[in-house]
């Protein structure tokens, strides 16, 4: 059985707090654009 699109959103949620946490205590450019696309996968 497949994730739903509710359940995926609620797993990039999850994911980008935890990454944004990680970028403040060591910013990383790679990371932040990681961050920046997994936000905009959230938007659409």
């Amino acid at each position: 059985m497949g994730q739903t699109d509710s359940q995926f959103k609620a797993f990039i949620r999850v994911m980008l707090e935890t990454l944004r946490e990680i970028n403040e205590e060591t910013p990383n450019p790679k990371l932040k654009k990681l961050i920046e696309n997994l936000q905009k996968t959230l938007e659409d």
